[in-house]
């Protein structure tokens, strides 16, 4: 595939401001082009070719450094303490949206504070609290379970008669049932669950929001993301008095009656905690899975290829993690003047992490724009790096090697049955549809 080519448009530096010209730079902060997929590489494409390091000013919002290749993302992840992300929003956000919160939330720019919002000395703290559940050696006693739970699905698409929604009947439950089980949740709100979690994520697409309304990067977003945030609180508030009245072996128990630092979890802290384990625990998986199908359809060579050979499946897992890149973005804030890629950070700075791009860099990946599930290494950055990387990167991994390793030897042909659709989002987004027709052995 040949790479995208350059959209118009670039004003040469001049001193501190910003340089990224307006139509690029409305398209790094555009929902809409991270849902279109080629007018967001195209953007970055050009970018790493022309600008790789520069300050962007889309309308309405602060400027902020635009990091695009894959070695700079892993320069700033690396130095987590100077490159701080609770300092200021964690996610792209606007000037007025960044007012609101501060209003609501008491001066912070957070409306949750989980791992996501922390630096050390908290960060580190409040990650050991749960690390152990989400560690190989004690994935390996989930294993069984989640393979039960994957031929249950499985055998709920085969059930359907050659045609189905793969996203939405197939990538969208199966992940959300198994962290369900892991945190303690009952199966009967398990579609609760999914509905507030694509209304947090997708607050910005009229199919899954709660308004019906694209508001884009309209402030008027944080009122509908506040009132999904407060949704999650009241009902994990009844999770919490459950597990410290009957606590159990679940996430849920080891949140309700954790501690850090000898004291018991703050209430923002351990809602936040329970939420970010029943958003980001399924929807970056869902993503990635219902990518990868979506890829295989369009390359049957390389479901051909990983069906002969199932000792391809790792691969055909990190090539769908790198391939979809569910997290679209993290911001940073430097914490010090610094140097990167030869240019002068100033304290303050803001700087958005490009994360698609540095996972489609030219530098770092042989022929970026081809899915290919003997690709290797294949050193993405979908999961983050350094001290926050992905808590639950270990359970992602499984999650989908087992399904690939029950669903492909009895998937003997598969196509896409119409086109499929992406969230409108610029901070978590994959797909939201993928009709396919299939044959099942």
């Amino acid at each position: 595939m040949v790479p995208p080519g350059p959209p118009p448009g670039h004003r040469t530096h001049s001193g501190s401001r910003p340089v990224i010209a307006q139509d690029i730079a409305q398209t790094l902060v555009d929902p809409r082009a991270y849902a279109d997929g080629k007018r967001i590489d195209d953007a970055f494409a050009y970018l790493r070719r022309e600008a790789p390091l520069e300050q962007a000013q889309p309308e309405g919002f602060d400027p902020f450094w635009v990091v695009t290749r894959h070695a700079d993302i892993l320069e700033v992840e690396r130095q987590n303490e100077l490159f701080h992300n609770g300092d200021r929003s964690a996610t792209l956000t606007t000037i007025e949206a960044d007012r609101k919160v501060r209003e609501m939330m008491g001066g912070s720019p957070h409306l949750v504070r989980s791992l996501v919002q922390m630096d050390n000395p908290d960060h580190m703290a409040y990650r050991r609290l749960t690390q152990g559940w989400f560690m190989p050696q004690n994935l390996r006693k989930l294993e069984e379970r989640i393979r039960e739970i994957a031929r249950g699905f499985i055998d709920r698409m085969a059930a359907q008669g050659g045609r189905c929604d793969f996203a939405r009947d197939v990538a969208f439950l199966y992940p959300l049932h198994v962290i369900m089980e892991v945190i303690g949740v009952p199966e009967s709100d398990e579609p609760r669950m999914l509905k507030l979690t694509q209304e947090l994520f997708g607050s910005a697409d009229p199919d899954v929001n709660r308004t019906g309304e694209e508001l884009g990067n309209n402030a008027n977003g944080v009122d509908t993301i506040q009132s999904v945030v407060m949704d999650f609180m009241m009902y994990f508030n009844g999770i919490t008095e459950d597990r410290r009245a009957r606590p159990r072996d679940d996430l849920a128990s080891v949140i309700a009656n954790g501690q850090v630092n000898g004291a018991p979890l703050g209430h923002l802290e351990a809602m936040s905690y329970y939420i970010i384990a029943a958003t980001a625990g399924h929807d970056t998986t869902s993503s990635t899975t219902a990518g990868a199908l979506w890829a295989l359809a369009e390359n049957p060579d390389q479901f051909r290829k990983v069906k002969a050979d199932p000792s391809l499946i790792p691969g055909l897992v990190e090539e769908s993690i790198r391939w979809v890149t569910p997290v679209k973005h993290f911001m940073r804030t430097a914490t010090a003047d610094a140097e990167l890629a030869g240019k002068k950070i100033a304290q303050g700075d803001w700087m958005m992490l490009c994360y698609p791009s540095g996972n489609r860099d030219e530098a770092q990946f042989a022929d970026p724009f081809r899915f290919d599930v003997t690709r290797s290494p294949n050193k993405h950055v979908a999961f983050g790096y350094g001290a926050h990387v992905c808590l639950g990167q270990h359970l992602a991994r499984m999650e989908m090697r087992i399904l690939w390793e029950e669903l492909l030897p009895r998937l003997e042909a598969v196509e896409l049955d119409g086109a499929p659709r992406n969230m409108v989002a610029n901070f978590v987004c994959g797909p939201k549809s993928v009709p396919i027709r299939f044959k099942m052995a």
